[in-house]
């Protein structure tokens, strides 16, 4: 048995053209998807990149294993909490990794007998580079029972797609710097600047009209569809297609303007936490199936140890079902036996602001902490049916029902952490934001202070102070 799983990082459900978008963004990823399963309504239960892996590999969310934030020196993962590709390795299959987490933090490569540290000269990786180096380990590896982790950023900004793919989503007739266009200007003058300034729209040049932006991400996206395209062709070659269960997921999403979000993965919207997940596994996973009901990323882990289980004799008595994961199996929806996984899924981010929430079939409530370099309510009710666009905020015009989620969630909270001291309380409390102190830090540099920022974030006083 053969387990390539598949990080898609900062890829959007619904720019896929599998999920509904009407434009080419995914024509592979859509063949793949009529190969197995794609599963409808799929959510990250924690964001962004760091947290949303780690509740993946442990089947837990972030409240169980203590890592609720991204990018801070306080967060460490127990070497007592189960791992998948640990787990898969004592249990006899050669495990592998080409990826790059390992650079944010140490447990990433744990479990992998073979870690393949993508990591470049650039802050971008080059889906290209991850074929390199995942074909030659294939092909020495392909008459094992392996397991393969493969991590594509090509859908992260910067977005810089090769230039020949942007037509195809971008009207040739419009001038993307036309000073008349004001489009960009909200998204130039936030407070998050600075740090896309430096890692973005340096790179991009002075645009200023963003559904340009937009499509140099739909372009990336195309790119990203025709590397994966490219590693499936080579699995077919070496005659291992058959035998592999292939797994493609989102981390999270990608904001594309939405709620004051210019270009980047945070708040608990749907734009962010509604992932693509889409498994293919021949003769084992009906070709065409789509699941609708809730599932949640934590749901990987036990649908992959139950294949394996499933598989031989061998495995069944190497592996068992992790204590206390927050994660279930989803064979039983693959199967048509069930809809989904959950009824509800609750939701966590600590980078750029700290909230928490609660996602139904109908309704999405969230809890806002600390709402950082964004202007946000502390209570925020969606309607999905009637605003799936999470638009109009319904919590101060229906207090009950918002009360019953507040209640329920700090319920949950509290069941997850069974006396422990919360977190996301202890980061703010002892660290603050972790993306905050990265706009400080680049503030400094032009000794401007986060309170003068905050004040008067205006791009044209950053750039003189840049370039003095």
């Amino acid at each position: 048995m053969k387990i390539i799983m598949i990080s898609l990082d900062s890829l959007r459900a619904n720019r896929l053209g599998c999920y509904g978008y009407n434009k080419p963004t995914s024509p592979y990823i859509d063949k793949i998807a009529s190969e197995g399963v794609l599963f409808e309504n799929a959510f990250a239960s924690d964001i962004p990149t760091e947290v949303a892996h780690t509740s993946i590999f442990t089947g837990k969310v972030g409240l169980r294993t203590g890592v609720v934030s991204h990018g801070s020196e306080l967060t460490t993962l127990s070497k007592k909490t189960e791992w998948l590709p640990t787990m898969l390795r004592q249990a006899g299959f050669t495990t592998g990794a080409v990826d790059n987490l390992y650079q944010l933090k140490e447990w990433f490569a744990r479990g992998f007998r073979y870690y393949i540290n993508s990591v470049g000269g650039n802050r971008w990786i080059d889906g290209k580079t991850i074929n390199e180096l995942a074909r030659p380990w294939l092909k020495e590896h392909r008459d094992e029972d392996f397991f393969l982790f493969l991590h594509y950023w090509d859908a992260h900004t910067p977005y810089l797609p090769p230039k020949e793919l942007i037509p195809e989503f971008y009207d040739i007739n419009k001038d993307p710097y036309d000073k008349k266009n004001k489009s960009m200007d909200q998204a130039y003058n936030h407070l998050a600047y600075p740090f896309f300034k430096h890692h973005h729209f340096d790179l991009l040049g002075p645009i200023t009209d963003s559904e340009y932006v937009n499509s140099l991400y739909d372009a990336e996206i195309r790119y990203l569809d025709d590397r994966l395209k490219e590693i499936d062709t080579y699995l077919e070659e070496l005659g291992i297609k058959d035998d592999t269960l292939l797994i493609l997921f989102g981390d999270h999403g990608e904001s594309l303007t939405e709620h004051d979000i210019y270009w980047d993965h945070c708040g608990l919207y749907d734009s962010t936490v509604k992932v693509p997940i889409i498994m293919r596994y021949p003769e084992k996973i009906p070709e065409g199936k789509r699941v609708t009901g809730l599932i949640q990323q934590v749901d990987l882990m036990p649908t992959v140890l139950e294949a394996v289980a499933n598989q031989t004799s061998l495995y069944k008595d190497k592996i068992s079902m992790p204590s206390e994961m927050d994660g279930l199996s989803l064979w039983p929806a693959i199967r048509g036996e069930v809809e989904g996984t959950h009824s509800k899924i609750y939701l966590s981010e600590c980078a750029w602001q700290a909230s928490r929430g609660i996602r139904t079939e109908k309704f999405k409530y969230i809890r806002t902490l600390d709402s950082g370099v964004f202007n946000r309510p502390p209570r925020e009710l969606y309607d999905l049916h009637a605003d799936p666009d999470e638009t109009i905020n319904l919590a101060e015009n229906h207090p009950e029902l918002t009360e019953d989620f507040e209640n329920d969630l700090d319920s949950w909270v509290q069941l997850m952490l069974q006396g422990r001291e919360d977190p996301m309380i202890i980061q703010l409390r002892e660290d603050g934001l972790p993306f905050r102190k990265r706009i400080e830090k680049i503030l400094a540099e032009v000794n401007l202070t986060w309170e003068e920022w905050n004040e008067n974030p205006l791009r044209e006083r950053l750039e003189q102070l840049t370039h003095s």
